[in-house]
């Protein structure tokens, strides 16, 4: 039996995989591959399909790479599952935070199985530095993995403070 928590990280998860796959439907349907549609001066939608990892990371492979992200996505995603399972009551934040990541990490795995790549869509540009196209997912696993982070660096200040307590009780 779920938990609360586990539940309704479950259910956030979803519904970004919903906003993704989504989004990318529509990205593809209204948008020609390749060709940047200005929305503001910094800020295009480019039809863009990323056979690597983030930042087009091993795009250049010969498909061997399509399996491996697969299978990292996979088994990635299942570690976070169980990973919600078990959380306490009070670890809402750090709930949130493998929610994201994981509704984020099954979006681009939708795409990785259905199409061998990755669609991304959004692209923000300054002073001709082009910052690599993304999507949804790909914001998502972002505002998930600094979360975790955060939450690593609060967790640990309180466990050390904790532990500096104790030290001095004694």
């Amino acid at each position: 039996m779920l938990t609360p928590l586990a539940r309704n990280g479950l259910i956030i998860a979803a519904f970004i995989v919903i906003a993704d796959l989504t989004t990318k439907a529509a990205a593809t349907a209204m948008l020609d591959y390749g060709e940047a549609n200005v929305v503001l001066p910094f800020f295009n939608l480019t039809l863009l399909h990323n056979t690597g990892a983030a930042f087009s990371f091993l795009s250049e492979g010969a498909g061997w790479q399509r399996w491996l992200f697969i299978s990292l996505a996979v088994v990635i995603s299942g570690v976070l599952v169980v990973w919600l399972t078990r959380l306490k009551r009070h670890e809402t934040w750090l709930g949130i935070a493998l929610a994201f990541v994981l509704g984020g990490a099954v979006g681009n795995l939708y795409d990785r199985v259905v199409h061998g790549y990755v669609v991304d869509f959004f692209h923000f540009h300054w002073a001709g530095y082009h910052f690599p196209a993304f999507n949804v997912a790909d914001s998502f696993i972002t505002v998930g993995a600094i979360m975790l982070l955060l939450d690593l660096f609060i967790s640990g200040e309180q466990g050390d403070s904790g532990s500096q307590q104790k030290g001095n009780r004694q």
